[in-house]
């Protein structure tokens, strides 16, 4: 029996883990931005208060972007669900870890408008520090994570 396969490949075993949990993170993100494109306001009561708290702005972003982040996030949910077994695919974990990497610090030093501009509300900043940057900042980690090699 190989190591790679043996009942006690704690390291293989957590990284499946990890890359199952995050994979369901991604989908579940990128199925409410599909909801959202598709005009609900879950888990507020007015579309106002959606734009406010995730956005940071009072106006919506039309369903097309909301579609397009989706998408995005689907992709990434897909890349990371299975093993990475070359090089290009490990590339583009990487990609996708540094780009919630950048979401993440930007979120954290409050100036994610910097990003996304009008991205400005109290609100939303509060919420971005204590919620949207912790969860990218470890969906980065827990991507890095997925695609290193067990071998």
């Amino acid at each position: 029996m190989s190591v790679a396969s043996s009942p006690f490949d704690l390291r293989g075993r957590h990284q499946r883990l990890t890359r199952s949990a995050t994979a369901t993170a991604l989908a579940a993100a990128s199925a409410l931005h599909v909801a959202w494109g598709r005009g609900s306001v879950f888990p507020y009561r007015t579309s106002t208060a959606l734009s406010d708290n995730v956005i940071g702005s009072s106006r919506s972003p039309s369903p097309t972007a909301s579609y397009a982040v989706a998408c995005a996030l689907g992709s990434a949910a897909l890349l990371t669900a299975v093993k990475p077994r070359t090089t290009t695919h490990r590339a583009a974990l990487c990609l996708i870890a540094s780009i919630f990497a950048t979401r993440a610090a930007f979120g954290f030093a409050g100036r994610t408008d910097l990003l996304v501009p009008g991205s400005t509300s109290a609100r939303f900043r509060r919420r971005d520090r204590l919620v949207f940057s912790p969860l990218c900042a470890g969906l980065a980690a827990a991507i890095v994570t997925s695609a290193r090699r067990t071998d």
